[in-house]
């Protein structure tokens, strides 16, 4: 159902659309004082009423449950003891190590439990290395 609108309320909105951003609040406080109104009182329940119609929910945040543990950073002489965190935590050969820490930052293990991340964030990082969660 389309409302057509006056002609006398089709001026008024033109007239409306040209004012300033001072003008149109200080239209606001005359029509307050004329009326006898509060315009901040309705506006919540006309932002609420113009939102509702056919606007879905936002979506609820979903609680994070898996985490990754993101190696950042291996000081030049913290390698060797970082190697052997790295090498328990990823599960990779020695060989492989190396390699593996070539360029960083690099996810070094995924979907863990915020537990399990936070405990290999902690082997890491008492090691030497720089780490964190994601």
């Amino acid at each position: 159902m389309v409302v057509r609108a006056t002609p006398a309320v089709s001026e008024i909105v033109d007239k409306l659309k040209t004012l300033t951003l001072l003008e149109a609040s200080e239209l606001v406080s005359e029509i307050e004082k004329t009326f006898g109104v509060d315009a901040s009182a309705a506006a919540p329940v006309a932002m609420a009423a113009i939102a509702a119609p056919g606007a879905a929910a936002a979506p609820a945040v979903e609680e994070k449950t898996t985490f990754d543990v993101v190696l950042e950073e291996i000081p030049a002489d913290k390698k060797v003891g970082v190697y052997k965190v790295v090498r328990n935590i990823a599960n990779i050969a020695v060989n492989q190590v190396k390699d593996f820490t070539a360029t960083l930052p690099k996810v070094l293990k995924e979907g863990l439990s915020k537990e399990d991340a936070e405990a290999a964030k902690a082997q890491l990082l008492e090691a030497g290395a720089k780490a964190k969660v994601a």
